[in-house]
């Protein structure tokens, strides 16, 4: 019986994910996430999204990056909770909670002394869009702008990707206060690789499985 139970777990099929399949794309979206945090991180760039906003309170403040980022992201739950479902929320909650765990503790075994700022921006911005597409398909998300803007492209067909590029467009324009004219380009350079990786690889009707 415990077999046979230990084996649905494991089991999906062409139009359904398992809990394992779940679980490790939860567990390796956040990770590249964390890694691409980590390089723009390291060349001093920002990010858009609720990770720009946690950006923002971290250079301007000095506050813990992983706490501001699972704190602002709170207020977004009842969406998901409400537009998405409940599956949804709890994927996506598990995925930040990793990912600001993993943020804390990251820097122990990952020293990075030089990041060019637009090598950071190219690979960062592609990196943490490769855990963004491991979380979409596995119907979770990083929260934040990423709930909103799935919840778009399911209600009127915009990709995600666009969706997100302009509001991190928006939270990219407040930067100004805390970082140069240079710094806020190649971060801006970061959010379109980011944005257009996900607006390119993420559509519903290529990846049906749920």
């Amino acid at each position: 019986m415990a077999s046979n139970a230990f084996a649905g777990l494991l089991n999906s099929s062409a139009d359904r994910h398992s809990l394992f399949d779940d679980a490790q794309g939860i567990v390796a979206g956040s990770m590249l996430a964390v890694l691409g945090v980590t390089l723009l991180s390291s060349a001093g760039l920002l990010a858009g999204g609720t990770a720009g906003l946690a950006f923002l309170a971290h250079y301007a403040k000095g506050f813990s990056f992983g706490l501001c980022f699972f704190a602002v992201n709170l207020p977004f739950y009842y969406l998901a909770f409400r537009r998405l479902g409940a599956a949804f929320t709890i994927k996506t909650f598990a995925a930040i909670a990793l990912t600001s765990v993993l943020s804390e503790f990251v820097s122990a075994f990952i020293s990075m002394a030089h990041v060019d700022p637009i090598a950071g921006a190219l690979f960062g911005g592609l990196v943490i869009g490769a855990g963004m597409l491991a979380l979409f398909r596995h119907r979770a998300s990083l929260g934040g702008i990423g709930i909103l803007a799935l919840y778009i492209q399911d209600r009127f067909g915009w990709r995600a990707g666009f969706v997100q590029l302009g509001f991190d467009g928006i939270i990219l324009a407040r930067s100004f206060f805390v970082a140069s004219p240079f710094i806020i380009a190649c971060s801006v350079l970061g959010a379109i690789v980011l944005n257009l990786t996900i607006a390119i690889n993420h559509r519903k009707d290529r990846y049906i499985a749920m």
